[in-house]
């Protein structure tokens, strides 16, 4: 959980100045969690400590009200009202690599990453979104092929995979939808060398950079089993001490 963690902090820089380079400072001043952290967290937590998924996204909001959500997340998390609100947005694919890493079995997998989406996601591609990213680290902490990986989404999402980097970029603007942002974040891992390659080149086609390098980066740790420990060093003192001990927790359990 912690590659996806590092790659929304690495990210969060760029995603209102876009880079179109794998050429870039790691980190930054400004470098800081967003919403993709703390509702990955909170994932975690559910995980970890049990209740509902909706239940503990609204918890987290309260918790940390500025950390960058969607106006439609807002709405909700902000309302006495759990009912979800039929988004295909990202935020259901940028929270999700919890379940990935937690649950060992494919249909399990699938069904833990619906009912995380289904909170507030319940549109098709919202939970498409989530399932695929989760189902990719699944298939990754089990050994699989890049191939393998690939043609498995491909078959199981119908996600055009086979558009590379080199032809993404040019054209790729902002999209937070899933169906625009979960394909281009796999690809850009299918295309890496190592973690901190993903994310780089994650970074690297623009759009909403924080959220697609959080998703490349959480399939990325599965793929290559642990993240860079330079990494590690300067994520972790980022994360307030409540936000680090769900994820040492998650860690110490699932790792």
């Amino acid at each position: 959980m912690l590659g996806a963690i590092a790659g929304d902090i690495i990210g969060s820089v760029y995603e209102w100045n876009n880079i179109k380079t794998t050429e870039f400072p790691l980190f930054q001043k400004q470098s800081k969690f967003t919403d993709d952290s703390v509702l990955s967290i909170a994932v975690a937590d559910c995980i970890l400590n049990g209740g509902s998924f909706a239940e503990k996204y609204k918890y987290y909001y309260t918790l940390y009200p500025n950390a960058g959500y969607g106006r439609r997340f807002e709405q909700w998390a902000g309302s006495d009202s759990s009912t979800p609100y039929n988004s295909f947005g990202n935020g259901s694919a940028m929270r999700v690599a919890p379940v990935g890493f937690a649950y060992n079995q494919w249909e399990e997998v699938l069904r833990i990453a619906q009912k995380s989406a289904e909170a507030t996601h319940n549109h098709p591609e919202g939970i498409k979104g989530a399932q695929a990213v989760a189902a990719a680290i699944f298939l990754a902490r089990q050994g699989e092929s890049k191939h393998s990986i690939k043609k498995c989404i491909q078959k199981n999402f119908q996600y055009d995979l086979d558009q590379s980097l080199d032809k993404i970029r040019p054209h790729y603007q902002f999209d937070v939808s899933s169906q625009g942002s979960v394909p281009q974040a796999i690809r850009a891992f299918l295309e890496s060398d190592n973690y901190e390659d993903t994310v780089r080149k994650a970074i690297s086609i623009g759009g909403d950079s924080d959220t697609i390098a959080c998703i490349s980066g959480g399939i990325a740790q599965a793929f290559y089993g642990e993240i860079p420990a330079f990494i590690e060093k300067q994520v972790l003192p980022l994360l307030d001490e409540p936000l680090r001990k769900i994820v040492l927790d998650f860690n110490k359990r699932f790792f």
